[in-house]
């Protein structure tokens, strides 16, 4: 792996001092599993929501001791020269730019996914990474799995034949958005800077950030790009589809959102093709129940609501997300080869304490991050362009001949929160 430059001498028992940028439901995840570690210390808790301060200062004390300093503005996490990492855990609007405004200050990042709002903002997010030569992980936790290496060796081995298509599904039910009306923004919340460089929308507490395009990738993708990177890797980790298809809208959960709720996405990769199958009304579709995770047990596949299904010349492969394992299927459509797994993210969270230390790519670095999210963004593009088919230009990052696609590679900012042309 290619290294970067450290302004560090890291010796062995040190820790690596921690800030966090959101501490919403992932935030808090992440906050909490980071500060039990004996090698991190957690400096600063920041939220635009105060609200959220008295939870997440108790888990850090809890766990450290003592409390961190909590701030509504990520910026002063930025100003501290002690810190050494940002963590950034805000939704999708808000990845790219703070993610390049800590590469700036020299914090390497792990940064939730999916990695941008937008094509252009993931390909801003490796310039800055390389630029300043900063270690990001994306939280693609699944990629560092022990087991899907050793899938990836099955199918290497041709155990499958020549792989012809790879089927990626994300279904499973979402609620409909409960109407809302527009209200005053509550004490302690900083919307202005919740906004950021999206529109400031009138404070509705009823939206969700998920189904509106001016601030998410969609419900689908944000799930679905575990998945996506995990497909990639199987099949080798290609960069870029040659074209894309899309099919599906709003067609069942019209409550108001503008991302669809069915999206059949078409890549061609040469002669392989890569189908996404994602939904958010079908309730028969079960995501694996937190007790049979980190067990043997293989799923029901038919209704595993995030397997991939690679199909090859001479045999299948089931492979399942949450610890799920695999399965290959032979001629007579009998198991011939099975591997168990479990879930990840403690290994993805000592890869990036390693990779901070040692300066190498961690194992979801921001660019493979780029290139798994970007399906997402070209399914989302296609469908906005009336489920159009197009074609990818890998060697500008656009579609070709297609301007009305194109419009939808960046987004308008709103200062003074802009993304820059040169990070």
């Amino acid at each position: 792996m290619a290294m970067v430059a450290s302004q560090r001498v890291w010796g062995a028992n040190d820790r690596v001092v921690f800030g966090f940028m959101g501490v919403g439901g992932r935030g808090s995840y992440l906050l909490q599993a980071f500060a039990k570690r004996s090698d991190v210390e957690v400096a600063y808790v920041c939220d635009v929501d105060t609200r959220r301060f008295a939870n997440a200062r108790e888990a850090v004390e809890e766990a450290q001791g003592r409390a961190p300093k909590t701030t509504q503005d990520f910026r002063r996490i930025l100003e501290d020269k002690s810190v050494d990492v940002l963590v950034n855990a805000t939704p999708d609007h808000w990845h790219a730019l703070g993610t390049i405004l800590a590469c700036q200050a020299g914090k390497d990042v792990y940064v939730e996914k999916p990695l941008a709002h937008n094509p252009w903002e993931g390909r801003q997010m490796v310039a800055a990474a390389r630029k300043y030569q900063r270690v990001v992980q994306v939280g693609t936790q699944s990629r560092s799995a022990s087991y899907l290496r050793e899938a990836a060796e099955a199918i290497r081995a041709g155990k499958l034949g020549e792989v012809q298509l790879v089927r990626v599904f994300n279904m499973m039910e979402h609620p409909r958005r409960k109407p809302g009306t527009t209200q005053p923004v509550p004490a302690g919340l900083d919307y202005g800077l919740w906004c950021g460089p999206a529109p400031l929308m009138p404070y509705d507490p009823g939206r969700r950030w998920l189904d509106q395009w001016e601030f998410s990738c969609g419900a689908i993708a944000g799930d679905a790009v575990h998945q996506l990177d995990l497909a990639r890797y199987l099949i080798g980790d290609m960069p870029y589809p040659d074209t894309v298809v899309q099919a599906g809208g709003v067609n069942v959960l019209k409550d108001g959102r503008e991302i669809p709720d069915t999206q059949i996405a078409t890549f061609e990769y040469g002669k392989l093709t890569l189908v996404l199958d994602g939904a958010l009304w079908a309730p028969y579709m079960k995501k694996t129940p937190m007790a049979v995770r980190d067990t043997d047990e293989m799923p029901n596949w038919p209704f595993n609501a995030t397997r991939i299904e690679v199909l090859g010349t001479r045999g299948m492969m089931y492979y399942g997300r949450h610890g799920d394992g695999w399965q290959v299927f032979g001629p007579d459509a009998e198991s011939a080869h099975t591997g168990v797994g479990r879930q990840s993210d403690a290994e993805h969270q000592d890869n990036f304490i390693a990779c901070v230390k040692s300066r190498k790519q961690p194992t979801s670095d921001v660019e493979q991050g780029h290139y798994s999210t970007l399906l997402c963004h070209l399914a989302n593009i296609s469908y906005r362009v009336g489920n159009r088919k197009l074609a990818w230009d890998a060697k500008t990052e656009s579609f070709r001949d297609a301007p009305d696609a194109n419009a939808y590679l960046r987004r308008t900012y709103r200062a003074p929160w802009i993304v820059p042309e040169t990070v």
